[in-house]
């Protein structure tokens, strides 16, 4: 299956105990809805992961996930994104977008003068962040509709209306 038809749903972030069980970080809406989209996938597709959750834990989700069964092998898998066929994640309304969908846009200003391409999407906590890569180096830009009035992805573009100071 095609790399963009695979969504990043979480990560592992480690061990959590000694039987095996790992601490599970999900970028899911519903964070544990992410047990829902399986089989999950690591980033390059080779690996395949059953998970089970077993309860909330503090920063995540605890979850066993088949064939892991020591202390060791959970932490083997410490920053292991997980990946979700596409079909299996909710449609998204017009107005939502997945990270991955956004990665790799031409950024226009209102103008329709090129910026550059989305090189990441940032979440600290505050809101989605673009990352975009222009001749003058990297550029942040706050993912909002204030912001970014439009994305399509029809055309492989989004417009950006900066807010003072970025341009």
């Amino acid at each position: 299956m095609p790399a963009n038809d695979r969504i990043c749903v979480g990560a592992i972030a480690g061990a959590f105990g000694v039987q095996g069980e790992v601490r599970l970080k999900s970028f899911c809406t519903e964070p544990t809805d992410i047990a829902s989209y399986g089989p999950l996938y690591d980033e390059s597709g080779t690996r395949r992961f059953s998970v089970k959750l077993t309860r909330p834990i503090a920063g995540g989700l605890g979850a066993r996930i088949a064939g892991v069964t020591t202390k060791e092998a959970a932490d083997a898998l410490k920053g292991t994104q997980l990946y979700a066929d596409r079909d299996r994640l909710p449609k998204l309304p017009d107005d939502e977008f997945y990270h991955a969908d956004l990665i790799g846009l031409e950024v226009r200003d209102t103008g329709g003068a090129v910026l550059g391409r989305v090189r990441a999407v940032q979440n600290h906590g505050a809101g989605d962040i673009l990352e975009v890569s222009t001749p003058k180096g990297e550029m942040l830009i706050p993912f909002t509709l204030a912001a970014v009035p439009t994305v399509d992805l029809a055309a492989g573009r989004l417009i950006a209306d900066l807010p003072e100071g970025l341009d």
